[in-house]
């Protein structure tokens, strides 16, 4: 009984992980599903190899300096995994090989590398794997010189940094909730027990340490949802006391960077979209800060870089990214010029603090990934690698908008859409519409070649930028979480039904996709509006919105509270119960539904969607299909191996072909 209401969840069984019963469920539902699809098998093998056909197997990224080394990543044809390679600058210096993850997923069925940090002098790489999905990192250090491993390893590490000796390492450790809430330090290669160095009490607040771009501060900071807290550690002196810059309140976030002797300062004191202070070094306070770059409502202050003699400020005005450098004396500031209508654009390996140049990653719609370095005296961006598109892609053939629709209040919603210029628009091309909505994150409007598959099918693609994300500032998320997360999924809904009547599609043609926090855009919606669509796929969905918000012994669950509220509180309650997708299902015809989803989640845990799916199951008055896909030894996202991913791809793009009658 909660606020009244008794609450019945006859599929709770499920969450028994341990319980052979629910393996077996999960299992036959993978059979099942292969069953249903069996005649989709060979499109579904016939799309791989056309994707793969588009990928340059052997490839390498492309390098950036750091400490007197060239760093990049290779990937070599039938290999899953990147290797990463370094190269002392100078003439004729030979390649070295510091990390082969093939080597380290070898009789695994999943790999995944989180930290990895050198040390200053070369000599020493810290770095950390989870092999199960979970994302619980074991932290090693390796050799560098003579290949050895240290003896000794730790466990369930998350942010890991060196200090400016070479063998001080400081690391953080989640507890029962995957939380980060413990911050050690520890000498390399001896063998002292780690020291505890700070605990963070407050189960909203997660901590994460790291180095200063200049390399003379250690940062730790402590944060939840809506409020940070930095600390600042000279990075010569690792045993000395962190000290800290301003002292939490609620609602005040703001985070640091470093720039001879100054700290600069982003902040959200003055508004929501954040504004850019300065404090010396030597005296940080708050009383110490003077503003650089004012608040301002139409752009959001997303980043602050500091480099020896500039800084790149990271704004957002009108949905879309921005880089601008701040003038300082008789020296203009300057900018990078994007001309496309919709792109993404974020800082990328800006490790070294004494150069004249920000590298920058851009992509579009129809622009492959491609690396900028953008000259921060003259203004021009050199592009330094662009991912190559085998085959006959040609950017020409296709059109990239930037449009928009009436939401129920008339707020204006973005939209990012792509087709092939002869796709007409006439209600006739089937539609791939995505969206996700939450956390302040901007839906990102990537190139992803797997797409073309789509688009030269005559499909339309469309990425709806709701309210909850970041497109329009930090006031749209605030539109779209706690008590406003209803704009969440009547924007998308206003999206969809604009699209179609403007002629972009139909709702016979339409397949709608979301993942995590975007499944759960995908429940509610598809429980608003069961006729809106054909064909929804749901990937790792948050669809147990009170149940799983209820139990506070679940990963993240009390640091979300900022984010979805707290089902205790009647307020928050009421809220919840008119979106959580579970506790809205009903009889009534339901579109397709492919749900994918992963044993080892710790993020949205397997049984949410495998309970959702055996809901409907008993509710749904029609025959379209119900899938549900589990990957037994994965995590949140997905398959780990760049092979497999593909192949997970390629057969949803079969299910979505199957479902608008292209198969």
């Amino acid at each position: 009984m909660l606020h009244g209401e008794t609450l019945v969840d006859p599929y709770f069984w499920l969450r028994e992980k341990e319980n052979p019963a629910v393996r077996t469920y999960l299992e036959a539902e993978n059979e099942y599903a292969d069953a249903e699809t069996s005649h989709l098998a060979p499109l579904s093998a016939s799309l791989y190899d056309e994707m793969l056909a588009r990928i340059q197997e052997d490839d390498t990224t492309a390098p950036y300096r750091f400490r007197g080394y060239e760093h990049w990543m290779e990937t070599v044809k039938g290999r899953q995994y990147p290797i990463h390679h370094r190269r002392r600058l100078g003439d004729a210096a030979p390649v070295e090989t510091t990390l082969d993850v093939n080597a380290l997923a070898l009789g695994r069925s999943f790999m995944s590398l989180g930290a990895y940090a050198m040390s200053d002098d070369g000599t020493l790489l810290a770095y950390s794997t989870d092999d199960t999905g979970f994302r619980q990192y074991r932290l090693q250090v390796k050799n560098l010189v003579t290949g050895a491993l240290w003896n000794r390893a730790f466990e369930k590490t998350i942010s890991v940094t060196w200090a400016a000796d070479s063998k001080t390492i400081f690391f953080t450790e989640e507890d029962h909730a995957k939380r980060a809430a413990r911050l050690y330090r520890v000498t390399a290669w001896s063998d002292a027990e780690p020291v505890l160095v700070f605990e963070e009490a407050d189960e909203r607040f997660n901590l994460e340490i790291f180095r200063s771009r200049s390399g003379a501060y250690l940062l730790l900071v402590t944060g939840s949802h809506t409020t940070t807290e930095f600390h600042v550690l000279d990075a010569g002196t690792p045993e000395a006391a962190f000290r800290m810059i301003a002292k939490r309140r609620q609602d005040h976030e703001y985070e640091l960077d470093h720039q001879g002797d100054r700290f600069l300062i982003r902040t959200n004191d003055h508004g929501r979209n954040f504004r850019l202070v300065e404090a010396p070094a030597a005296s940080p306070g708050e009383e110490s800060w003077r503003e650089l770059v004012p608040h301002r409502d139409d752009v959001m202050l997303e980043g602050t870089l500091a480099f020896e003699k500039r800084v790149v400020l990271c704004e957002r005005s009108g949905g879309l990214p921005k880089f601008r450098s701040l003038a300082y004396g008789a020296v203009p500031g300057i900018e990078a010029v994007f001309d496309e209508p919709t792109y993404a654009a974020f800082p990328q390996d800006n490790h070294e603090y004494q150069t004249s140049t920000f590298r920058y990653s851009y992509q579009s719609l129809v622009t492959p990934p491609s690396v900028f370095d953008l000259d921060l005296e003259t203004g021009r961006s050199t592009l330094i690698k662009q991912t190559p598109v085998l085959g006959s892609f040609d950017r020409s053939r296709y059109v990239s908008e930037w449009t928009s629709a009436p939401a129920k209040d008339g707020t204006r919603i973005p939209i990012s859409l792509v087709r092939r210029r002869d796709t007409k628009v006439d209600g006739t091309a089937p539609m791939h519409l995505l969206g996700y909505g939450s956390y302040g994150y901007p839906y990102p409007v990537s190139f992803l070649s797997h797409r073309l598959s789509l688009l030269d099918r005559g499909f339309v693609i469309a990425l709806a930028h709701i309210r909850g994300g970041g497109e329009m500032g930090k006031p749209w998320h605030d539109a779209g979480r706690m008590a406003t997360k209803m704009n969440t999924f009547t924007d998308f809904i206003s999206c969809a039904t604009n699209l179609i009547e403007r002629g972009y599609t139909s709702s016979k043609r339409l397949v709608m996709e979301g993942g995590s926090a975007g499944g759960l855009l995908m429940g509610a919606v598809t429980n608003l509006r069961p006729d809106l669509m054909k064909a929804v796929v749901a990937k790792v969905p948050f669809v147990d919105v009170i149940n799983s918000m209820l139990d506070e012994d679940l990963p993240l669950t009390v640091a979300e509270f900022e984010e979805w509220g707290n089902p205790k509180i009647p307020a928050d309650y009421k809220v919840m119960r008119a979106y959580c997708p579970y506790s809205n299902l009903e009889a009534t015809a339901y579109p397709a539904i492919l749900l994918r989803n992963s044993f080892n989640d710790s993020q949205v845990m397997y049984w949410e969607a495998a309970k959702y799916a055996a809901k409907v199951r008993t509710l749904k008055t029609n025959q379209a299909p119900l899938l549900l896909r589990t990957l037994m030894g994965a995590g949140h996202g997905g398959a780990s191996g760049r092979y497999d991913a593909l192949r997970e791809t390629a057969s949803d793009y079969a299910f979505i072909l199957w479902q608008v009658g292209r198969a």
